[in-house]
């Protein structure tokens, strides 16, 4: 629209407001000339005078007023589309957020974020889809509104902001043998039987590389899909498990105690990561900061 000017708009409105070149001037920081010549633009564009004089004032004239509705519907309009976002009253909104998560994650956190939620914006309501991978696209086409988990290398498009870092740590039934001993040696750990978790189904886990530099290998037995299946085995077999610390810390642990490991594994970072077409966005800014805010300490 080469010939089309928004500004006109916004000053036509002014103008028909105001009824008053100096006044509609004041109004929008301009001049009162730079206004005259911005009125003497919109005459030729309407073709119409628009104001006329009428003793000291200025009145509209019938075209003006004709269209004096559509200009501030329109104006409007232009100011909410091309101005920043509306300001956000939380305990107002009304919107429901779809967070992909593991299980272990839900069990231990949904509820408290649930309850912090609900706290401040009532009509907010939280769904948390299940972690089958980490595949980017949901976040891409907003099917979920964050993840939160460990990131990938994938997406580097993506935001993302770290909420706790979390180390592995063995877990096994009260009284269970291993548990028995002064020290827990690598050799004597490496010889009990091991339940993990694993979503695509691998044998191995974060402990085989540490053991393999020792020349030991341990034998997993069984894989499961999440931790809270770990926890569950370990509790009823001789099989130890390992799962997140923060599991642990968290008070998930039934009838089963945890063990320090006696190899190194690598330290985690559990995030939540989101798509910048939702960086500006009011309420997802919110939702994010209640979240960071629920891990602070």
């Amino acid at each position: 629209m080469p010939d089309i000017d928004l500004n006109l708009l916004v000053a036509l409105d002014a103008l028909l407001r105001e009824q008053s070149v100096s006044a509609a001037a004041r109004k929008l920081g301009l001049s009162t000339s730079a206004m005259s010549r911005t009125l003497s633009r919109l005459r030729t564009a309407l073709s119409d005078p628009i104001l006329v004089p009428a003793g000291r004032a200025m009145v509209a004239t019938p075209h003006a007023e004709a269209i004096g509705d559509q200009v501030r519907l329109l104006t409007a309009a232009v100011q909410t589309v091309l101005g920043p976002p509306a300001v956000v009253e939380i305990r107002e909104l009304q919107r429901d957020f779809t967070i992909r998560a593991n299980e272990a994650f839900v069990l231990l956190h949904a509820a408290r974020l649930s309850v912090a939620v609900a706290n401040a914006a009532p009509g907010v309501r939280l769904r948390f889809a299940p972690k089958p991978n980490k595949e980017i696209q949901p976040l891409r086409d907003a099917t979920i509104d964050l993840d939160i988990g460990v990131i990938s290398g994938d997406g580097a498009e993506l935001r993302g902001q770290t909420l706790f870092e979390d180390s592995f740590v063995g877990v096994a039934r009260a009284g269970h043998p291993l548990l028995k001993a002064e020290h827990i040696t690598p050799e004597r750990y490496a010889e009990c039987g091991h339940v993990i978790s694993s979503r695509r189904g691998h044998f191995k886990g974060p402990v085989d590389e540490a053991l393999a530099e020792l020349g030991l290998s341990r034998r997993v037995n069984l894989v499961v899909a999440s931790y809270p299946a770990v926890m569950a085995v370990a509790a009823a077999t001789d099989l130890v498990g390992l799962v997140p610390r923060s599991y642990c810390q968290a008070g998930a642990v039934r009838q089963i105690e945890m063990f320090e490991l006696p190899v190194a594994t690598p330290v985690f970072v559990i995030a939540q990561t989101w798509h910048p077409r939702m960086d500006a966005d009011p309420a997802h800014r919110w939702l994010r900061a209640l979240i960071f805010d629920a891990f602070k300490s």
